[in-house]
């Protein structure tokens, strides 16, 4: 995976060429990624899905993040980027039925890491229950639902946890239930303006 080749951009988004996965993390360069964040209407409540890191991840093992998200490689467009989805969680979703919510940057340095994202983000109006999902173990361990009016209180600093709902798959490959409250500590350290963006946007498309 370290050997993957991707895009690099400088910070005007002009493409640079190309660099391993490596050495995109070593040096910092931007690059392209997608991401695509579920949601569902259940009684007239809206909820988004979150996945649980697996924790033999390289990088942030055993925190929840973006229901389904990766790397684009540098020979993919963004409308290939739907592979994360029916990879990471199994379910194929026809680009088509994304919603674009733009391409957010950030940035997270943390010691011989440095990852500077161009995210390529949509939206998924999701039916699907959690029998649906099937998960990719090495890169995703779990699939939670919490309410989102709950994820946007968290983020905008309103209240410091809230509850997740869902399952995880444990080392006998058995299916655990979730049901706990979190804070923030065991989400993905992305940036808070970046959460705050994605939930402003999500907003503009969610009654």
């Amino acid at each position: 995976m370290e050997k993957e080749h991707l895009k690099i951009f400088d910070e005007c988004r002009n493409q640079l060429g190309v660099a391993t996965r490596e050495e995109v993390h070593r040096i910092g360069y931007w690059h392209e990624a997608f991401h695509c964040w579920f949601v569902s209407e259940e009684q007239g409540t809206n909820y988004i899905y979150l996945q649980l890191r697996s924790d033999t991840k390289k990088d942030y093992p055993n925190l929840f993040d973006i229901t389904a998200a990766g790397h684009l490689l540098a020979n993919e467009t963004v409308q290939d980027g739907v592979r994360e989805i029916k990879e990471e969680v199994g379910i194929d979703v026809p680009f088509q039925e994304l919603v674009p919510l733009g391409v957010i940057d950030y940035c997270v340095i943390r010691e011989n890491f440095i990852d500077r994202e161009l995210a390529n983000v949509f939206l998924y109006k999701s039916d699907k229950t959690f029998d649906d999902f099937i998960l990719q173990e090495e890169e995703v361990s779990g699939i939670v639902k919490v309410e989102l009016n709950d994820f946007i209180d968290l983020w905008l600093g309103e209240r410091e946890t809230i509850k997740l709902k869902g399952f995880k798959i444990n080392i006998d490959r058995n299916k655990i239930l979730i049901d706990e409250y979190v804070g923030k500590s065991e989400f993905v350290p992305h940036q808070i303006s970046f959460y705050k963006t994605v939930i402003k946007k999500i907003k503009e498309h969610i009654k």
